[in-house]
């Protein structure tokens, strides 16, 4: 039996799937992964990238923050891959009850998912921390120097910094999903990013399916494992009511 099959038998045995993802998923549509080989993280800037998506350095030097932000991580131009196309029609049958991301790019929801907990945020929405009125991510990438909102307050983005907290109400709802699954998919994640990683503990099923091109922290506890290219597993599998 072919890989995909495995998966393929696993989706349709399977009445209340949720699945967790991380960069991986999104590499495949263009967008980079911090950590890869070619990632951000190998990249040469003044300051480290973790440095500079942190709370400090944005409060401290929020010019050079926007500067890296607009350039590394408003990537508008990507479009779903097969990962997230089949995860939106997967839930469309009424399979996948929610689609659990650490991406921030609002790719799950270009593709048509609804039931998406976005765990970091997402690009797509910024808001004045002066009048709290939102702004899209074109807004953003139009801007110079710090972006300013009518009122002339500061725009932040809405996505989790580092030395930031995990939105406590996200937080719950996705530990609530992860608990009712009767399959949980985590994708293109090498769960080493907490408190996140450490909330598919919470799985208590015997269907946990890791899609990773790369070994995790969590192989020992997985069901399945796929050392594959989660875009290119997803494309061969068949979405049948």
């Amino acid at each position: 039996m072919e890989e995909w099959e495995k998966l393929q038998k696993l989706i349709d045995d399977s009445s209340y799937i949720v699945f967790f993802g991380g960069a991986g998923v999104s590499t495949e549509s263009g967008i980079p992964d911090f950590r890869s080989v070619d990632g951000l993280y190998n990249q040469k800037y003044d300051y480290p990238p973790e440095t500079i998506l942190s709370h400090t350095f944005y409060r401290k030097k929020t010019k050079e923050f926007y500067d890296f932000y607009r350039d590394k991580m408003l990537c508008l131009s990507a479009r779903p891959n097969a990962a997230h196309m089949k995860l939106a029609e997967l839930e469309k049958i009424g399979k996948v009850k929610a689609v659990i991301t650490q991406n921030i790019d609002g790719l799950h929801q270009a593709a048509g998912s609804v039931r998406v907990l976005e765990l970091h945020g997402s690009v797509h929405r910024n808001y004045c921390e002066k009048c709290g009125k939102m702004y899209d991510a074109e807004y953003i990438l139009q801007s110079s120097d710090v972006p300013k909102c009518t009122c002339n307050g500061y725009i932040k983005p809405d996505v989790v910094l580092y030395e930031e907290g995990l939105k406590q109400e996200i937080v719950e709802q996705a530990l609530i999903e992860i608990q009712k699954a009767d399959m949980l998919i985590i994708g293109g994640t090498s769960l080493t990013v907490y408190p996140a990683a450490g909330m598919i503990d919470y799985y208590k099923g015997n269907k946990l399916v890791l899609i990773n091109s790369t070994s995790t922290s969590k192989d020992q506890a997985a069901d399945y494992i796929f050392r594959e290219n989660i875009g290119k597993l997803f494309s061969k599998i068949t979405v049948t009511v």
